[in-house]
């Protein structure tokens, strides 16, 4: 079943891509949530019409998540935890503790984008995927200090 995206779902695509779903998956769970519509053709050439008018918007969104990445490149992040006798810290580190140590640097990122690569449960150096936009992903390297 084909279905065009009203917005970005993880795992699946971005806004305004047309994908193709199990029809379960799209007539129980994406269609009756808002979060996609039948790809039929008068959908399709409306999407194109949207697609053509929204590329000026696109290209400043894309200009923006550059500038982003840039920052984050340039910038170390320091996150301290509590840690226990063995090295290990008590719990994780989640994406919220790293969006907040990059507010602190001046960077905004939605805790949503951040994906780590494994459980970030001891002290050292981590790399986390930040995607702040459909073509633009960056790895962010951070630190997690003991307390």
């Amino acid at each position: 079943m084909e279905v065009i995206l009203k917005e970005d779902i993880k795992g699946l695509g971005y806004r305004n891509d047309l994908v193709n779903v199990r029809p379960g998956y799209g007539n129980n769970f994406l269609i009756p949530r808002g979060l996609a519509i039948v790809a039929t053709s008068s959908a399709k050439k409306v999407l194109a019409e949207n697609i053509k008018q929204a590329a000026h918007k696109a290209e400043k969104l894309k200009k923006d998540a550059l500038e982003i990445a840039e920052k984050i490149k340039a910038v170390s992040v320091e996150i301290s935890a509590k840690v226990g006798e063995t090295g290990k810290i008590f719990g994780a580190v989640t994406s919220l503790q790293v969006s907040d140590a990059l507010s602190k640097k001046g960077i905004t990122v939605d805790r949503k984008r951040i994906v780590f690569k494994g459980d970030v449960k001891e002290v050292g150096e981590h790399t986390a995927l930040v995607d702040l936009h459909k073509e633009v992903k960056v790895e962010l390297k951070f630190t997690v200090v003991g307390e």
